[in-house]
Formats: C-alpha cells, structure tokens, sequence
C-alpha cells in the first residue's frame, strides 16, 4: 500500500490511471478491514471448557471413551464439540486451609492432607497453597514441589472464617493459568463468618475459571445439629456445581484415601471444549449437560455456567 501511495504522490498519472489505482487501493483496505473483522469474532468467540470425571457402578475411573462417544447440549441444544482430550494431562490446583478460631486442633488435620494431596502429584502438575481465617492469605505459591515450605507448620487456628473469599480469589489466581484442568481443594468446617463476598459470587467466580472444587468437611466428629447440616450443604453445593466431590469424613483411612483419589482423578479426567451456538452475551445462566453413549456409567463435571455480559 506504500509503494502505491508514493507511486501516487510523485508520478503524473492519467485519470483513467488515476481511477483504476483508487479501485485498487479501495479493495486492498476492504480485505484488511474485513480480515480485522475476523479477527476480532474469533477473539470474541469463547471456548466452554468441561474436565469431567467418568465413573463405572463401582465408582472406579473409566479409561478409553473416544470423542464420538460423548454428546454436549448447551439448554438442550447440542453443540459441536471442539476439543476433546482423554485422560492424563497436567493439572493447576489450589489447596486452600481453613484456619479460623472454629477449626482448633483441626488445623494439623488439613495440614497432614495438604502433604498428601501434593505427594501424589506429578512433575507437570501445579499447586499453591492458601490459608484463610480472617483474611485469606499465600503459603505456597504454584509449583510442583512435594514439600511443604516450613512456614505452613507455624499456622494456628484463629479469627473469623472468609471462606466465600478464599474461593473467590483461588478462582482468580486460577482463571488465567495455561492448564484446561484446575481445581480448588477446601479444608474447612463450611461456616463463613466474615466474606465479603456471596457464596454464590464464589461459585461463579469458580465456574468462570473451569475450576472443580472438592469439599473436605473438617468439622468435629463431635459436633452435630443444623448449623452443621448447613454448613455441609454449603460445601456440597460448591462441590456438586462445578463437578467436584464432597469428602465428608476428615479424619484417618478415610481422609488419606480421599485425597489419594482426588489427585488421581484430576490426571485422568476428560476435557472437552466447545464454542456456543447461542452468542447472546446476556449474563444468563447456560445449563450443560455431557452425555455419553456408554452403558451405566456416571458423569460429574460442571452443571453450566453465566454468559459473558456486553
């Protein structure tokens, strides 16, 4: 386009000359605008990631489902799936600590899980640690190191409890990493005493990053009665939305084989992708559904998610 606009400026040309350079010169900015055009819909277009966990009767992991076994409907409309990538590939998690007054001698409990989430981890996979009370707060940042740094051994338990907060920021920190597969893990008793945030801010803020929450319920074996009831179904329903699982017995054998399959499961989950048939960018709730054309097993990944607003 330079060359033809010196050609322009320093040469004596005819009109019919002149004409003809105008057409051209017009063709050549519609190509560009219109390329810049496709540029900017591609940009725009949103890819709708799903990690999702295949499971038999026995809720053992199911291995070797193809990409035309499997179906996505998007508000019962189904959609082209896109990307599609089997079993183990790395995953980004972020362990968060509840460490407020209500968890006690409970705190070593978490911790001891903590190191067993991160020894079953693989070179590839990422892991940060956060703990939470009063404020939410970095231990660890994302790495693939199997050791706990010595700072974590120092937490107590003390304050208020900003749960909804510290999912909302592990969310956050999660949102922009390059793994497709991610994962908060939360070690709590479910009372949130002191948020600034809804749970249900949380929740979106973790269905935004593609993040599938497991719920480890730290509450005293002791303790009973509706407020525990209520905070469990806090925890259950983070879990359930976002295609987690709930673990509702913390302690020994039951506690170490939980997080054994939580760390396994994040390896071999399937990953699907799709861009939406429907582009309103309205806000609203989109419901997903996966299916799979194979007999009697069980599917958990997300429920669905909110639309980009304008």
């Amino acid at each position: 386009m330079k060359l033809l606009f010196n050609y322009l400026n320093f040469s004596k040309l005819n009109k019919p000359f002149f004409a003809t350079c105008l057409i051209l010169l017009t063709l050549q900015l519609t190509v560009i605008s219109q390329k810049k055009d496709e540029d900017i819909i591609k940009v725009d277009s949103t890819l709708v990631v799903l990690n999702a966990t295949i499971t038999d009767g026995n809720d053992r992991p199911v291995h070797g489902l193809l990409k035309n076994q499997f179906e996505i409907f998007e508000d019962d409309s189904r959609q082209v799936i896109e990307f599609f990538e089997p079993q183990k590939t790395p995953f980004a998690a972020v362990i968060l600590i509840d460490t407020s007054g209500s968890m006690e001698q409970r705190v070593s409990l978490a911790r001891s899980a903590a190191i067993k989430f991160l020894a079953g981890m693989r070179g590839e996979d990422k892991v940060a640690i956060y703990n939470f009370d009063s404020k939410v707060r970095l231990v660890q940042d994302f790495s693939n190191l199997r050791d706990l740094i010595p700072q974590i051994y120092d937490l107590k338990a003390n304050g208020w409890t900003v749960l909804n907060d510290a999912i909302y920021k592990a969310a956050k920190r999660l949102e922009n990493r390059g793994e497709k597969r991610r994962a908060i893990v939360v070690l709590s008793d479910g009372a949130d005493t002191k948020s600034g945030r809804s749970s249900k801010k949380a929740l979106k803020a973790a269905l935004k990053a593609n993040a599938t929450i497991y719920t480890v319920d730290m509450s005293a074996l002791n303790s009973g009665g509706k407020r525990r009831m209520q905070n469990r179904a806090v925890l259950k329903n983070f879990a359930k939305k976002t295609g987690g699982k709930f673990v509702k017995t913390p302690g020994g054998v039951a506690m170490r084989d939980a997080f054994e399959n939580i760390v396994e499961e994040l390896g071999i989950q399937y990953t699907l992708g799709y861009y939406p048939s429907n582009t309103k960018k309205d806000g609203k709730w989109r419901k997903i559904e996966l299916r799979t054309s194979a007999k009697n097993l069980k599917i958990r990944t997300r429920e669905g998610y909110n639309s980009q607003k304008k």
